[in-house]
């Protein structure tokens, strides 16, 4: 059997025509094609599905035994998306084994996708959909306008310029414009953090997933919620070390505030994981070896850590509770168990075992 593949990495079918992937079948890829036009008609992914059914029945009229299939992602492009296209496309493998397929692509963005297909099955071509437009409608204008239509180029767009209006609007009427301008690099830049790494993503996910772990009184909840807490407490402790921090020097402050809450901030990493081993071993029985590598990188995590402080503390001539000896011991033995988690971490094969339905891993363990 070979089978058509389109994909839709953005999750089109999902946002405007409230389809769930992956769509199999003819008529239902048709059906999907046809409301995704009429909610979207300017929407290229519609022609990539009538694309990939025209490529089926060209393959039927050859004798060709052949299905087609559209696999969806996540509207938040990127690792979310790609791993909902992968677990779609092997459920479609399972009902439908196939020897090879044909993709069809309407753009780059979705032949990002392609690697996972070909690690899959054998690839025996890629057609791609140009949509033929007229001069008028390639305007910017009207480009523009649509674009402002689509809700990740608002987010990746307008919502930083509208912070920047906020930010340096409140300030001006504050008569504050450089701690306006201070707030501002700051806002930025955790904006990017959270977009590159699609933390907001899982924000709300996890607020999801603990909302449910409440209803069902999931104890990783508790000890998520306690590893919270300890990492504040690792900040004020820090905090505190800072301001009461004996020296002027900046660089010995700054050294006292991360001493201060390393303890703290490691003790809220291993019940973190604890949390997420709990869970596991309550809805599957087992923990699996994930949760003794984290341990382990916790570990050697807090010796390097607080070698490098004492190292620097050391060359700075500053007072530190570490010796010469043992701070390179400290950073020997860190290395060591840092080593040993990634040679386990590769015998076990788990670069990152596959999180349970609800899984509060990542906000509350």
């Amino acid at each position: 059997m070979r089978l058509v593949v389109c994909v839709d990495r953005d999750d089109d079918l999902g946002r405007k025509a409230g389809i769930v992937g992956p769509v199999v079948g003819r008529a239902s890829v048709l059906s999907a094609a046809q409301r995704l036009g009429v909610a979207d008609p300017g929407d290229t992914d519609t022609n990539a599905m009538f694309a990939a059914v025209q490529l089926l029945d060209e393959l039927l009229r050859n004798q060709d035994e052949a299905e087609v299939v559209v696999l969806t992602g996540s509207p938040k492009v990127g690792l979310l998306s790609d791993r909902k296209v992968a677990e779609q496309f092997d459920r479609v493998l399972k009902e439908h084994p196939a020897t090879a397929a044909h993709l069809v692509s309407d753009g780059a963005e979705d032949e990002y996708l392609f690697p996972i297909i070909q690690s899959r099955i054998r690839v025996d071509g890629v057609h791609r959909v140009y949509v033929r437009q007229s001069a008028s409608i390639e305007s910017t204008y009207y480009t523009m306008v649509r674009a402002l239509k689509d809700p990740k180029f608002r987010a990746k767009t307008v919502l930083p310029f509208a912070l920047t209006l906020v930010t340096l609007g409140a300030a001006a009427a504050a008569g504050v414009i450089w701690w306006g301008v201070v707030a501002l690099l700051l806002l930025l830049g955790v904006y990017l953090v959270l977009w590159t790494f699609d933390v907001d993503e899982a924000i709300i996910d996890s607020v999801r997933s603990a909302s449910s772990d409440i209803r069902q009184g999931s104890v990783a909840f508790g000890l998520g919620l306690l590893a919270l807490t300890l990492a504040g407490v690792g900040f004020l402790e820090g905090y505190n070390a800072y301001i009461g921090s004996p020296t002027e020097e900046p660089i010995a402050r700054v050294l006292d505030f991360v001493h201060s809450g390393l303890i703290w901030w490691f003790l809220a990493g291993t019940i973190w994981e604890s949390g997420r081993a709990l869970r596991r071993y309550l809805a599957l029985g087992r923990v699996g070896p994930s949760y003794p590598i984290a341990m382990i990188s916790i570990v050697g995590l807090g010796f390097i850590s607080y070698a490098i402080v004492g190292m620097i503390q050391f060359l700075e001539q500053l007072p530190t509770p570490f010796s010469l000896p043992l701070i390179i011991g400290g950073l020997v033995l860190g290395l060591a168990l840092m080593v040993t988690a990634a040679v386990l971490s590769q015998y076990f094969k788990v670069p990152g075992e596959k999180e349970l339905p609800g899984d509060p891993s990542s906000l509350l363990g």
